[in-house]
This record gives structure tokens, sequence and C-alpha cells, in this order.
């Protein structure tokens, strides 16, 4: 910065990778940080002023906050007032900032469900909306209109896709906590200072937990068989079983691949799931499973699909069927992944175990079922009120073994 001197005149000094990135210097010889850019139709040549050359504005920082009212321009948003609380922008235009800036941490299946929430929610209820102008009442409403189907579509979305949009408690609940992030970024950026989403009550949900009984599990074991003797697809099919065999999550079954089986060592080596990469435990039934199935030529797959040279990606009606049979209407996919983890706590094991069957990083996910364990406690209240019982009715306590 020493070599840049003063002129007669204002002299300008641009950036070589950073396009419109400059410092002004005046005739007084003030060393301004800049950023020149064109906004608007039809385009118009703008320029902001950053800060002196000094503290805090040393040409690294400059050059971040650069890149920052770079992201505003690229989401049509003017940063010609220097102040950042005075910026203004949509939601809309807010959203398409954090996708580009905010969600390279996120899993893609994390970010589709938010493009998503986003697309049928979000932008349709509240997008023409300005940011800095959103109050409590505005998102309540937003939520509210959220939870009673304002924004359910059913359309069309190719030869073979439909989108069946509704709305609820629990779709209104997980799109606050998005609008809740995306107002965080926005306080990140100097579009707002406070969060209008924070204190806004969630409605209860219903705990979904759903367990097979023993009968049930027969009832589910004859559905497979009969729908497989009807001619359905045997893949999909399998990969039901192998669902309720392992506890796995569908996201973990689907795209299976057979380099990732290690049958000497009897486990699967995923390398990302919704927790990350994790160790799948093979148990006997899971195992023979495999073994049996047979591979299809030139897929990696452990579940082909019957079209194309991709995985089974949709067993939905496969299991509308199933569980039509079954006489089990009630039963959702990952209600499969709870019966395995009820029979595992039920069975003796402890929650840790249970935990690591399951890929959970937290023992608080597992701890939810907690209440099917029998630990000591239990066996306590039982050894006391049979005595009192026995003793209620007047009978004495079988003699202990070595007694006189």
């Amino acid at each position: 910065m020493d070599e840049l001197v003063a002129g007669e005149i204002d002299a300008f000094w641009w950036d070589d990778s950073l396009k419109g990135f400059g410092v002004k210097v005046t005739p007084a010889g003030k060393k301004v940080f800049i950023l020149q850019y064109r906004v608007g139709k039809p385009a118009r040549l703008r320029r902001s002023t950053i800060g002196v050359y000094g503290q805090p504005w040393s040409p690294d920082k400059a050059r971040e906050e650069a890149m920052r009212l770079r992201g505003l321009i690229a989401s049509g948003i003017d940063p010609s007032v220097p102040a950042p609380h005075k910026l203004r922008a949509t939601v809309e235009q807010l959203w398409k900032m954090y996708v580009e800036q905010a969600c390279g941490h996120k899993k893609p299946s994390t970010l589709a469900r938010d493009l998503s929430s986003a697309k049928r929610h979000i932008i349709p209820l509240i997008g023409d909306k300005e940011v800095s102008s959103l109050g409590k009442a505005d998102i309540q409403t937003f939520f509210y209109a959220v939870r009673a189907g304002k924004s359910a579509v059913d359309e069309k979305t190719g030869p073979r896709g439909r989108a069946i949009v509704k709305g609820g408690p629990g779709t209104a609940n997980r799109t606050l906590d998005l609008f809740a992030s995306l107002m965080t970024y926005a306080i990140d950026i100097g579009l707002r200072s406070d969060n209008p989403a924070k204190g806004i009550k969630k409605f209860p949900l219903r705990n979904r937990d759903r367990y097979l009984t023993s009968d049930e599990l027969k009832r589910l074991g004859d559905a497979l068989e009969a729908v497989q003797a009807s001619g359905a697809n045997p893949f999909a099919l399998k990969a039901i079983r192998f669902l309720l065999l392992s506890g796995s999550r569908k996201s973990e079954v689907l795209a299976l691949q057979w380099k990732w089986i290690d049958f000497d060592q009897n486990l699967i080596s995923l390398p990302d799931s919704k927790t990350g990469a994790r160790l799948l435990h093979l148990g006997s039934a899971v195992k023979l499973l495999l073994e049996t199935l047979p591979k299809v030529a030139n897929s990696p797959y452990v579940f082909p699909s019957a079209r194309g040279n991709g995985h089974v990606v949709g067993i939905r009606k496969i299991w509308d069927l199933v569980r039509k049979k079954a006489q089990l209407d009630d039963l959702r996919l990952h209600d499969l992944r709870h019966s395995f983890a009820s029979l595992a706590v039920s069975s003796g094991l402890s929650l840790y175990v249970v935990g690591k069957l399951l890929g959970h990083t937290q023992a608080r996910t597992t701890q939810r079922y907690a209440h099917l364990a029998k630990g000591p406690v239990n066996a306590a209240a039982d050894s006391v009120s049979d005595e009192i019982a026995l003793k209620l009715a007047g009978k004495k306590e079988p003699a202990s073994e070595g007694s006189s």
C-alpha cells in the first residue's frame, strides 16, 4: 500500500484477482477501499465504499468484505448504501444468497430437503417480503399458514414423477427451523440485527414410534412372500427385508454397493450416512440374505433398479402393497428401524450397543428406547412387590438353597 501515492485528482488502483475491488487514493493521500460494479437493467455503474485503509480495514479484511458485497450483488441486491443495516433484500433474494454461500457444509440429502421446503413453502408464502421489515407476527402467520396447508400442492414433475406437498404441524416445524437458520444468515451479512423466528412456539407432535408385535411380524413376513409370488420387483422386496433385519435407514440401504461389504468380517463400510461414514454390522440373517442375492452384470449395486443402470430409488408403491396385504396400514417404512431397536433393547442389550447397531452418534438419540429395557430398578420393583404380595397372602417365601 505504501507505493500508492497521491496525485492531483483521485487515483484508482484495481485488484488483479477480484473484479471491481480496488483502492482510491485521494489528493490528500487518504487510501479508501472500494468496490465497483454494475447493477440493474439497464446495468448502471456503481461504486461502494468499504472503508479507509488502517484499522480495521487491512487489505485482506477489505477483500473479504468486497467478496461479501459481490455475493449481495449476484443475488440482485444493490449495496451502494454503505451501512449494512440499510441493505434491502426480499426473502427470496436472501434465500438465493443462503444457498450459494452458506450451504456448503450440508449433505446433499439435507440440502435437497431444504430446497424443497423453500420452493414449496417459504418462497410462495413469504418470498416477496422484505427481510428487514419482517416482524414476529409475520413469521407466526407464515408458520400457521404452512400448518393449514396454504402452500399444499399436488402436481406432476415429469413423465413418472409427482410432487404431493402437504401441510401439517410436522412440516410447519421443519420449515420454521429452516427459516430461523435463514434469518441467522441475514444477521451474519448485516440485513438484520435480530431473528424474528426466535421464540415462535412449535406445534406439539404426537409420538409416532411404532413397534411390530410378534403377530404383526408374522403377518409382514407372509405378506412379503405373497407379494413376491405375485411377480413384484424382488430387489425392492429384499430391500424391505434388509431394512427390517438390519435396522438400517432407507437411504443407507437402497444405494448399497457390493464393494462396501466385507463378508469375512461381517461388516459393511458405509462411506456416508445421516451421521457420516459408519460401520454396519451384519447379523447372520442379513448375511444370508445378501449371499443369496443374485448380482446383476455391470451393476455395482446390491439392489439394482429394474430400469436403467442405477439402484432402486422408490419402494413406496411396493411397500404400500405389502403393508395392505399384512393389514398394517399405519406402519411406515421407518417403523421397521424402530422395531429392530425395540427388539434389541427388550432382549437385554445395553443402550450403548443398540446405539452402535443403529449408527447413532449421540447417546440421547438411543435414549428414546430406554423405557423398553428392564433394568435393575425394574427387577428390584418386581422382587419387592412379589415379596409383599406373598406376605399379604400369608405365604412364606420359598426356602433358599443351603438353608436348614
